[in-house]
């Protein structure tokens, strides 16, 4: 990692962070525009930190210019890709009361920039973040993001338990003394680093202030959505069973194959009773029939397979468990099949095979973290400390 800083004020109150990677046609004209911001509309004395993480095109070379050009202006250069990777080298080497970080589109208005920081130098909160989705927002983007992005957060408040509505909007601020503390904990250095960082914080009892935003979604993202929503779903399942994967890692390894093999005999059950059923019975009651025996059939064998969980004691309660399960991954699957035909009328036999599989793949692990958390594994952890 090599810096090269060129700054007005030794040890600034904020440390504004621009994560970039490729991005020599839109640099200069956001970081133009950020700095007469701070120049003509902000109180505290500003930083601008470019972070240039292993950009292979002219962006390092027009940073060094800007902060040969401009005061108050830092460039960091990384080896590695990873918009977490290139916060936490800014954020860990910044000597600035505050550090923040914005997008290089600046997607969010930055009028919001003074009402982030302003809280966290008063000492009113350790984190504030922007928000798409809290009241009094107002987001201009396509309909498939904001169904992805609304899917994913209430994903992040169910599965984590968390009361912040938007993880990932890239608009954020945090003492530095938290983030410190906090970023040694975070293990994500890509795209699920701000919910990782946010989750930590909130675990941490840390305060949180959530900021609504005016927010214009740039036409010319290069995000990959179906990596970065992978990323994002192994990030959350990790955080979820993080206490178990770091006491018996080869235990849970273990229940996962179990709850696998399981999941395909009863896939291929459920499809060769459906089609039993077909023959007499009308599409839907088909279905439902199929789905409530392997339901039960599953709940069963996982119960008592993957997690060894034996005798009577709370059966009608982990079945009933079970079939809330099932009963999510359909009405994923029915929502994602709602949202594929408002988005594409008329969609090809591969991309509605994409869209089910990926629907399927989330209630899928919906379901393993029910079974985990909520219904078998607790129940264990108390008998085991008892």
């Amino acid at each position: 990692m090599t810096a090269l800083a060129r700054v007005g004020q030794l040890s600034p109150v904020v440390d504004i962070t621009i994560p970039v990677h490729n991005e020599e046609r839109d640099l200069a004209r956001a970081v133009f525009r950020l700095h007469a911001h701070l120049q003509h509309n902000f109180p505290f004395a500003a930083r601008i930190t470019i972070a240039d993480n292993a950009s292979t095109d002219a962006t390092s070379s027009i940073a060094l210019r800007l902060a040969t050009e401009l005061g108050d202006v830092r460039v960091l250069r990384l080896n590695a890709k990873g918009r977490g990777r290139a916060l936490a080298a800014a954020w860990l080497t910044s000597d600035a009361q505050v550090v923040a970080y914005m997008d290089v589109d600046l997607s969010t208005d930055l009028s919001a920039l003074l009402p982030l920081v302003a809280p966290i130098v008063s000492g009113h909160s350790d984190v504030s973040i922007g928000s798409r989705l809290a009241r009094g927002a107002h987001v201009t983007r396509s309909t498939k993001r904001e169904w992805i992005s609304r899917c994913y957060n209430l994903l992040v408040r169910g599965a984590l338990g968390v009361r912040f509505r938007d993880a990932q909007c890239g608009f954020k601020a945090v003492r530095t003394d938290v983030a410190r503390r906090l970023l040694p904990q975070v293990e994500n250095r890509n795209w699920f680093f701000d919910t990782e960082l946010l989750v930590r914080a909130e675990r941490a009892g840390l305060r949180v202030l959530e900021l609504p935003v005016d927010w214009v979604e740039d036409a010319d993202s290069r995000v990959d959505i179906v990596a970065t929503a992978v990323e994002d779903i192994a990030g959350v399942a990790r955080l979820a069973t993080g206490g178990w994967l770091e006491r018996a890692p080869s235990r849970l390894h273990g229940q996962i194959a179990s709850f696998a093999a399981i999941g395909l005999v009863c896939t291929v059950a459920y499809a060769a009773l459906y089609w039993a059923l077909r023959g007499w019975l009308p599409p839907a009651p088909s279905n439902a029939l199929a789905l409530l025996v392997t339901a039960l059939a599953n709940t069963a064998a996982n119960r008592r397979l993957t997690f060894g969980v034996r005798g009577p004691q709370r059966l009608l309660r982990d079945h009933a468990g079970g079939l809330i399960a099932f009963a999510t991954a359909l009405l994923l699957t029915n929502a994602a099949v709602f949202a594929m035909e408002l988005m594409h009328p008329a969609p090809s036999v591969l991309t509605e095979i994409i869209v089910l599989s990926g629907a399927n793949l989330l209630g899928t692990m919906l379901r393993f973290l029910l079974y985990r958390t909520l219904l078998f594994q607790l129940r264990d952890a108390k008998r085991s400390t008892a």
